[in-house]
C-alpha cells in the first residue's frame, strides 16, 4: 500500500502524517507513508484544500484530520 499526506507543511497536515504513521503501525499493515509537500503536486491530485490522505492513487480525504479509529477504519 502506497500512502501519501497532501500538505505545504501546516499544523493540521503534520497532524494528519502522524496519525496516519500511528494507523499504520497499529493495524500492522504493509504501507509506504510518504508527505508530499510541492503544490504543483499536490494540485495534480485535484485537491484544493489540505490536509489530504491519497491510497494507492486515490484521494480518500481531504481538508480534515481524522481521529485514530475513524483513519484505521479507512485503511483497512
Amino acid at each position: 500500500m502506497e500512502i501519501q499526506v497532501l500538505g505545504t507543511g501546516c499544523a493540521k497536515c503534520k497532524s494528519l502524517e502522524k496519525v496516519t504513521r500511528e494507523a499504520v503501525e497499529q493495524l500492522g499493515i504493509e504501507a509506504s507513508v510518504t508527505k508530499v509537500e510541492d503544490i504543483v503536486k499536490i494540485m495534480e491530485f485535484g485537491v484544493m484544500t489540505t490536509p489530504a490522505l491519497v491510497v494507492d492513487g486515490k484521494v480518500v480525504l481531504k481538508g480534515s484530520v481524522p481521529k485514530l479509529d475513524q483513519l484505521k477504519k479507512l485503511l483497512q
